[in-house]
């Protein structure tokens, strides 16, 4: 009997270590960690990815910004400097101002404008106020200002008239052409003066919006 109960020990003995041999073996075949090591790879690839379109990304932007920058230094960063007094006291000679070169592409300039222009064979930039446009007729007769006739010098701030100059006789200008004058018109050569005349709408660059020298005079162009 006490053999036989031996035998029955050993047969169990054997049966719980083969048991835990397998389960042993189990645990040496789980190869979850192996996996989860593959999708870590993964995972980082896809992560590389993500940043490589995110630099792309900010390349682009950069690129637009700076685009952006030269259309509108372009646009309305163009600096000119005031020569003169002839447009005292919005405009004091030396003052650097810029130039909005944008806006006469989608409109025309008007009566009382600012304009910088530039006639051909001339090498620098004048500053003057419109007073005559295209198709009207000019006259500068007894200190007044007279388009087609009619007295229109409360339009444009301009301090003397004294001095009508080829306006004596009345100027007719054509389509595309502007009749310009100082504010100062006693300091200024105008469309009055001999050798400057009418000015062509393609003489006109823009209109000054900004002035950025000296620091004193920092400040927006005053039409008025």
């Amino acid at each position: 009997m006490q053999d036989l109960n031996f035998r029955k020990k050993r047969k169990n003995t054997s049966g719980n270590t083969r048991r835990r041999k397998w389960g042993s073996k189990g645990r040496g075949l789980r190869f979850e960690s192996e996996k989860s090591g593959l999708r870590f790879v993964k995972d980082r690839a896809s992560g590389k990815g993500v940043h490589v379109r995110e630099i792309i990304l900010w390349a682009v932007e950069i690129l637009i910004v700076c685009m952006t920058a030269v259309l509108l230094i372009a646009a309305f960063g163009q600096r000119v400097s005031m020569a003169g007094d002839s447009m005292t006291p919005v405009l004091r000679n030396g003052n650097v101002v810029l130039v909005n070169h944008f806006i006469y592409n989608i409109k025309s300039p008007a009566r009382g404008d600012i304009v910088v222009y530039r006639q051909s064979g001339d090498s620098r930039y004048s500053i003057k106020r419109v007073a005559g446009l295209p198709g009207e007729t000019v006259q500068i007769e007894d200190g007044k200002l007279l388009i087609n006739g009619e007295d229109m010098t409360e339009e444009i701030p301009v301090s003397d008239l004294s001095y009508a100059g080829l306006a004596q006789e009345p100027v007719e200008l054509g389509e595309e052409e502007y009749f310009v004058i100082g504010d100062n018109s006693l300091a200024s050569e105008d469309s009055r003066t001999p050798g400057i005349g009418n000015i062509k709408k393609e003489e006109i660059y823009g209109t000054p919006w900004l002035i950025v020298s000296p620091l004193g005079d920092f400040g927006f162009v005053s039409a008025h």
